[in-house]
C-alpha cells in the first residue's frame, strides 16, 4: 500500500467516524475524497516559494552589484601604484599634484586634508544645531510645531545639490569677499554650504535617537526631583549619545562624498590650504572637474581612479565607525 492508498484510508476512516458532521464534510462521502489535491502544495504555498525566490534574487543581485563596484573602482583605482609604479607612501602624502608630467607628480595630500577639514567643520557647525532642533521637536514643541519643522527638515533634503552649491555661489562667496577679501572661494564657503546640507540628515537621525528614549526613563527622572532640562540633560542625552554620533557620523560621510556643491564654492586649486579662505580642492571636485578631460588607462586617468578608490575607503570607513557606535550603543 503507497503513501496516497494510506492517506485515503485515513481521510475515509475520519469522515466515517466523525460524530458532529462538519459543515464542508456533511455531503462529502469517501468516495469523492480528492486525494491528488490534498498531496499537491496549495496555492499560498507557490506564493510562498515565489516570495522567497524573488528575495534570494534580490539579496544576490544586490551583493553582485556591490561587489562588482568595489571590484571596479579597486582594479582601476591600484593600476596607478602596480602599472604605473606610483609609491603609496608618495600618493598619500605629497602635496604635488600633476599627474600629467609624471608619477614624481602625483600627490593626493592636498585633496585629502581639505576633505576631511571641511568634513570635520561641517560637523561641528551643524551637530549643536542638529541637537538643538531636535531637543525642541521632541521635548519642548506641539505636535503641530514639531510636524512643521519635519515638514522644513523633509524638504531641505529633497534640494538639489546644485541649488546648494549656486547659492553658495551667488550668496555665500561675495560675504566672504567682502568680510575677508580675497576670492571667497575656499574652505570656509565649502563649510557653510555642506552644514546646511548636512543638517537636516543628523537631525532627522537625532530626532529617531530621542524618541528611542523609553519614556520611563524620563518619568523616574522626574519623579527623583529633577526639573526638564535636568532630565533631557543628564538623562535623555546620555541615553542617546550612542545613537547621536551614529547620525553625525552619517552627516559626515553625506559631506565627505559631496561633490558638485563643494566644487562650486571650493575654488578647485590643488593647493594646500593655509586658511580657511584660499582656494583648495576636494577629493571629490577635482574627480568631477577633470575626469572627463582624461584618457583611460593614462596615468592622469588612473590618478583620478586612484582618488576615487580613496572616497570608497573611507565610505566603508564610516560605516564601520556606524556599527561599532551602533553595537557599544546596543550595551
Amino acid at each position: 500500500m503507497n503513501d496516497k492508498d494510506k492517506l485515503k484510508e485515513v481521510v475515509d476512516q475520519a469522515i466515517a467516524d466523525q460524530q458532529v458532521p462538519h459543515v464542508k464534510l456533511k455531503k462529502m462521502g469517501p468516495n469523492n475524497v480528492d486525494i491528488e489535491k490534498l498531496t499537491k502544495p496549495s496555492k499560498e504555498t507557490r506564493q510562498e516559494y515565489w516570495g522567497k525566490g524573488l528575495t534570494y534574487m534580490a539579496i544576490g543581485l544586490i551583493i553582485v552589484l556591490v561587489v562588482s563596484i568595489i571590484g571596479f573602482i579597486g582594479y582601476h583605482g591600484l593600476e596607478t601604484f602596480i602599472d604605473n609604479h606610483v609609491n603609496v607612501f608618495h600618493f598619500l602624502t605629497s602635496t604635488d599634484w600633476d599627474p600629467g608630467e609624471e608619477k614624481n607628480h602625483v600627490g593626493a595630500a592636498v585633496m585629502i586634508v581639505t576633505s576631511f577639514a571641511v568634513t570635520l567643520l561641517a560637523a561641528l557647525v551643524a551637530t549643536p544645531f542638529a541637537v538643538a532642533i531636535a531637543l525642541y521637536m521632541t521635548e519642548y514643541s506641539s505636535k503641530k510645531g514639531a510636524s512643521f519643522l519635519q515638514s522644513v527638515t523633509e524638504l531641505l533634503v529633497g534640494i538639489p545639490s546644485v541649488v546648494y552649491g549656486f547659492l553658495g555661489l551667488t550668496i555665500i562667496i561675495p560675504v566672504i569677499r567682502t568680510l575677508f577679501g580675497g576670492t571667497g572661494f575656499g574652505i570656509l564657503a565649502a563649510t557653510l554650504v555642506l552644514f546646511v546640507m548636512v543638517l537636516p540628515t543628523i537631525t532627522s537621525l537625532t530626532v529617531d535617537s530621542l524618541k528611542a528614549v523609553p519614556s520611563h526613563f524620563r518619568k523616574a527622572s522626574m519623579a527623583l526631583g529633577a526639573t526638564h532640562w535636568q532630565t533631557i540633560y543628564r538623562v535623555v542625552l546620555r541615553v542617546a549619545t550612542p545613537r547621536i554620533l551614529t547620525a553625525v557620523i552619517f552627516g559626515m560621510a553625506r559631506a565627505f562624498g559631496e561633490a558638485l556643491a563643494v566644487q562650486m564654492v571650493i575654488g578647485n586649486a590643488v593647493l594646500m590650504p593655509y586658511n580657511l579662505v584660499s582656494p583648495s580642492a576636494t577629493l571629490t571636485s577635482q574627480l568631477t572637474s577633470q575626469m572627463g578631460n582624461t584618457v583611460m588607462g593614462t596615468l592622469p586617468n588612473n590618478a583620478l581612479w586612484s582618488l576615487a578608490l580613496l572616497l570608497l575607503i573611507m565610505s566603508l570607513v564610516f560605516n564601520f565607525l556606524v556599527k561599532l557606535i551602533g553595537k557599544r550603543g546596543q550595551k
